[in-house]
This record gives structure tokens, sequence and C-alpha cells, in this order.
């Protein structure tokens, strides 16, 4: 569900899309972004930024999506987006075996720029092309199980998993950011309440020391 008009958002959350170039990946940000899908193949030069405002289990979320370049001559210019990423998308084409040998490459270079606590998920785009694939469903979860991230098969052409698989990932990073604030706040009212107690003691003190004074 995308937000009211004029809400404004309680979380921000910056969501960098990685892979090999021609999988897919404006086409799952387009599809997402705007319910489109175009045959038109451009390759994406650098770095593309999309935004959508939406409601992610009753929070009111600004999802920046980083649109990073396949070419290995925009790598050095995409690790400079990882930081301050609190999700990372891996895609790979089920149709390229190439795509999905280079997803471990692909977690090596977010990994050294990412934060640590990084949401990780690993798409294989195109399902809709059965008849060609080359990586089999369970390699994709398999892999996704060893470098602990989720997995989604998608299709950005028939719209297939392309909402589940963000609101996968994006649902993970708001809940760890609820009982993070959580712990929080709970910690401030904690010192808070500490804190009044200290003074009321000292008040206390305070009042039976002039009391001994008086008599």
């Amino acid at each position: 569900m995308d937000l009211i008009p004029g809400k404004r958002a309680e979380h921000v959350c910056k969501v960098v899309m990685i892979g090999d170039s021609g999988v897919g990946k404006t086409c799952v940000i387009r599809r997402f972004i705007d319910n489109e899908f175009s045959y038109n193949f451009v390759a994406t030069i650098g770095i593309d930024f999309k935004i959508r405002m939406m409601n992610v289990n009753g929070k009111y979320v600004k999802v920046q999506i980083w649109d990073t370049a396949g070419q290995e001559r925009f790598r050095s210019i995409t690790t400079a987006y990882y930081r301050g990423a609190k999700g990372v998308i891996i895609v790979y084409d089920i149709t390229n075996q190439k795509s999905f040998e280079n997803v471990t490459k692909w977690i090596v270079n977010f990994s050294r720029w990412a934060e640590d606590d990084v949401e990780r998920l690993l798409i294989g785009n195109k399902c809709d092309k059965e008849d060609m694939r080359l990586v089999e469903r369970i390699e994709g979860e398999q892999l996704a199980k060893q470098s602990e991230m989720m997995f989604s098969e998608t299709s950005a052409k028939d719209d297939v998993n392309v909402d589940h698989a963000f609101m996968q990932l994006l649902t993970k990073i708001i809940d760890k950011e609820t009982k993070a604030n959580k712990i929080k706040n709970e910690g401030i009212n904690k010192t808070k309440t500490e804190d009044k107690a200290i003074v009321l003691d000292r008040k206390t003190s305070n009042g039976e020391a002039e009391k001994r004074k008086c008599c």
C-alpha cells in the first residue's frame, strides 16, 4: 500500500540493487516504482535513483532505490553508494549461468563497503522464461541460505513476485529499526526515571538535614 499524499515518512530506507549488466535490475525497479515494463533495453550508466513512498506494516516509509550499473568499469563508482544502505538486492538472470556465478563476486564487493547489519536479498529474475532456464530455483535458494540472504524469483515482465520481494526486504528492515528504536527509548526512559529518583532522594535527604538543624 502506498502512502497518503503529503504524509510524512517515519522511516527512510536506502536500498542498493546490484548485479551483472542485462539481468533486469532496471526493469525490476521500474515495475516496483511505476508498475511498468519496457522491452527496450538501455544499460544504466553509473547510478540511477528512484523513490517510492509506501506503507510497510503500518509504518510510513520513503524507499530510495539505487540502480547501479553492472558493467565492470563502473564498479569503483558503485562502491561509494553502498555506504548508508539498509538493504542490498543482488539480481541474477535465471537464463544466464554466468550472472549467477558472479553473485559471489557481488557479495564480496558489497560486503567490503556496506554496513555489517545490512539486510540482503537475492533475486533470480526472468522466471517467465522457464523454457530457457539455466539456473534452478534450488540453486538460488541454497546460495541465499549459505550467504544469509533472503531469496525470491521474479519476473519484471509478467509482474511476478516483484512487490513481494521488496516487501520481504523492507519488512525485515522496518521491524529491525522498530525494535532498535523501542530499546533505545526504553533506555532513555529508564535513565530519566533513575535521574528523577536520585533528585527526589537528594531532596528527601536535605529535608531531613534541615529538620535536624531546627531541633
